[in-house]
């Protein structure tokens, strides 16, 4: 008789899955930003790395411009985006969100020692910059005449910062996190008025049909809520 028994036929281990593939923003400090190394960081960078490993998957996440994002992830280039995306009924004809994970309001920056604005009634006249494609763009473009302000695209938000601090525009409108954290960084460039009826939720955004995948996705964002 044989001294050892053979070896026992080993069970089929099911393929691993794909990693998921998301993209921000990589110039929205402190969403997404550089690092020195070449990647990026910050605290939606975290926040998906954290959720994605929750949901036992890898995740790839790409950096481009922020109007270039949603068109991409329709494309089929991402399962869904990392980057700060207000939800508004007009995106959600369009694509898919998950339920908010961070609040938000739309702020004015302006550079240091310009006259504060009280009103929107102190934006006629006056030049605002904002970071194209974004929810801030697309309010500025339907409001501009209404106020009687004009309106300059930048491809990113700090383009759209720097614009103020040298003159080119009067103010800056973003999200009330990233002017904040921009007037951290640049001394000349400070937080000023707040259009407090904006005040909305950032979500992650999936292509639609997603559905599997957002409920997957909210699972992971509520389990970190409630931790």
């Amino acid at each position: 008789a044989p001294a050892f028994a053979p070896p026992a036929l080993a069970q089929a281990q099911p393929a691993p899955a794909a990693p998921l593939r998301c993209a921000v923003d990589g110039t929205f400090a402190p969403h997404a930003f550089p690092t020195l190394q070449g990647g990026v960081q910050g605290f939606n960078i975290d926040l998906f790395r954290e959720a994605a490993r929750r949901m036992g998957r890898e995740l790839v996440i790409d950096s481009a411009s922020f109007s270039g994002l949603i068109p991409a992830m329709n494309a089929g280039r991402y399962d869904f985006l990392c980057a700060p995306t207000t939800a508004t009924a007009e995106r959600a004809a369009n694509m898919l969100f998950t339920e908010g994970y961070l609040y938000t309001a739309f702020q004015f920056g302006i550079r240091r020692g310009s006259a504060p604005i009280a009103s929107t009634a102190d934006l006629r006249g006056k030049a605002i910059s904002v970071n194209k494609g974004s929810a801030y763009d697309a309010w500025a473009q339907a409001n501009a005449a209404r106020y009687g302000f004009t309106v300059q695209t930048y491809d990113t938000q700090p383009d759209a910062v720097q614009a103020v601090v040298t003159g080119r525009a009067y103010a800056n409108l973003g999200g009330n996190t990233v002017v904040r954290y921009a007037a951290t960084r640049a001394p000349q460039f400070v937080p000023d008025f707040v259009i407090r009826e904006t005040r909305a939720h950032w979500s992650a955004p999936l292509p639609m049909g997603a559905t599997a995948m957002r409920v997957q996705l909210e699972n992971a964002l509520e389990c970190m809520t409630l931790d």
